[in-house]
């Protein structure tokens, strides 16, 4: 397939402003659609200057008609026609998602390292053992077993744990400490392994843990990334608070 080759043009749709969708705030409100397209709005605005080069558009075209099934330049047109778009909306469509990236970028990869730091306790895994209790008695009991070696904790988390990590034999993750309840995370992340705590009150239910193994979090490509992509939506969200419902 030849890829269609055109350049942005004065045909295509203008960058939305938050007064040209004023007759249909009623009909987007009825359909829950009305906070999508404010986000969406927010983007263009932040996008309009961000440009791809030649080589980067056609990539971008032939990743787009891959994943759209569209095989020839026909196909191309009549998928154009059939969402009621021009040529210059489709290279604005298959490059989005890369400005938006490039905006990322310009924005927020200088802060990534600082904004690593700061968060890096909440992206730190930890592979823990858990029994869940409703007796404080039982707990105790079985605590003082755990610690005298009478038995295994995984014995015990089998035989009386109520939650699905008796299936494991207590054993929980690798989980992120920031997914988990804060007094929890807060145990673990002050724990040497095999560190075995007493039992205490965590929110219905009485827990026994134990820390296995804590995993650090690294600033690899993934993380890199997913900073990129949390400070992108903390920004947005704010932007969209701003704009149209301060």
């Amino acid at each position: 397939m030849n890829m269609l080759t055109f350049s942005k043009t004065a045909d295509s749709i203008a960058v939305a402003q938050p007064q040209n969708i004023t007759a249909l705030v009623p009909l987007l409100t009825k359909y829950q659609m009305l906070p999508q397209l404010q986000r969406e709005m927010v983007i263009d605005r932040a996008i309009a200057d961000m440009t791809c080069t030649p080589a980067e558009v056609v990539i971008a075209q032939e990743r787009f008609c891959q994943q759209q099934q569209l095989l020839s330049d026909a196909d191309i047109q009549a998928w154009l026609t059939h969402h009621y778009l021009t040529k210059a909306d489709f290279i604005d469509l298959v490059t989005r998602q890369d400005r938006i990236e490039t905006f990322k970028r310009n924005q927020w990869e200088h802060q990534l390292e600082s904004s690593f730091l700061k968060r890096k306790r909440h992206f730190d895994r930890a592979i823990y053992s858990l029994i869940r209790l409703r007796n404080w008695q039982t707990a105790q009991e079985l605590y003082f077993r755990i610690a005298a070696g009478e038995q295994s904790f995984t014995e015990l988390a089998q035989a009386y744990s109520y939650g699905s990590e008796a299936q494991t034999g207590g054993l929980v993750g690798p989980v992120e400490l920031g997914t988990l309840h804060p007094g929890l995370a807060q145990k673990l992340m002050t724990s040497q392994p095999g560190q075995l705590w007493q039992p205490g009150k965590l929110g219905d239910w009485i827990i026994i843990a134990r820390l296995e193994r804590l995993i650090p979090a690294q600033l690899d490509e993934l993380m890199r990334q997913r900073l990129l992509n949390q400070l992108f939506e903390e920004w947005l969200q704010e932007q969209v608070k701003t704009e149209f419902h301060d």
